[in-house]
């Protein structure tokens, strides 16, 4: 397999954890293309991260820590949403949400976490509680599911519940999604892709958006269906089967940002 082969592999899920890192599609594919760029420069890190996917990581972080992405390559087609997300960006230490990140959505052991940060694992168990304490003081909100599986369903209407957020109601299908949220409109929802009649998770989110721009978590056991570069990709997406601090984290980077259109 050729070292470019071996990177694209990686690629979907780096531009995932850019997205979720800096809240915007636009602005998280600028770092990953100038991670790309270093690469494409220096041989021997692109020998390194086609070898390891912590090193692709690792070399990303460099990149988010230094800021090197030009300025115009920031300013894409969010308009407004792009420039709250970014003042929002420094009104906290980023190095708590990527540790957060890492170690849940990206499933980073603490060591591999630690490599990728170039911190101790003790200071990442530092970082990782910190950031849970900042999602514990999060504002509560209300919540809409889309999943036609009951069990995952009242699994995360537990979950979104002891975070201290309310369901609005649960959803199996596009209709029933639309009809909820017409009577009860939600500050969040999560949405699986796939739906009990047969419908579209995302087709059922493009018509909530209708209603107004609302942070959207898609919950899938299909990520490939959203993860291939040729269209506008969900900021937030979590791959099934899930552990709770994934659905945690994201729920906290969601939040964090406020609105955000997932697809357009």
């Amino acid at each position: 397999m050729s070292v470019s082969d071996q990177i694209a592999i990686q690629l979907p899920y780096l531009r995932r954890y850019a997205r979720a890192l800096t809240g915007s599609q636009h602005s998280g594919d600028a770092y990953v293309r100038a991670t790309l760029e270093a690469a494409l420069a220096d041989r021997a890190l692109r020998d390194e991260i086609a070898r390891s996917r912590t090193a692709l990581y690792a070399a990303f972080t460099r990149i988010w820590a230094t800021s090197h992405v030009e300025e115009h390559d920031l300013i894409g087609s969010d308009g407004g949403h792009e420039q709250a997300a970014q003042e929002r960006l420094t009104l906290i230490a980023p190095t708590h949400r990527q540790a957060l990140l890492l170690t849940t959505v990206e499933e980073f052991s603490r060591e591999e976490t630690a490599r990728i940060l170039d911190e101790s694992v003790e200071e990442v168990d530092s970082l990782v509680s910190q950031a849970i304490a900042e999602i514990e003081g999060e504002s509560a909100t209300r919540v809409l599911i889309i999943e036609d599986e009951p069990l995952i369903s009242m699994q995360l209407e537990g979950l979104v519940t002891d975070l201290g957020h309310t369901v609005v109601g649960t959803a199996a299908t596009h209709q029933q999604a639309l009809d909820i949220f017409e009577r009860e409109p939600a500050g969040l929802v999560l949405a699986d892709i796939q739906l009990a009649d047969g419908s579209s998770g995302i087709d059922a989110v493009e018509d909530l958006l209708k209603f107004g721009d609302v942070p959207v978590i898609f919950i899938t056991a299909y990520p490939e269906r959203l993860l291939t570069g040729e269209r506008p990709e969900p900021t937030y997406l979590v791959t099934k089967p899930f552990q709770e601090a994934t659905v945690r984290a994201a729920i906290s980077q969601a939040l964090f940002f406020g609105s955000s259109r997932p697809l357009r």
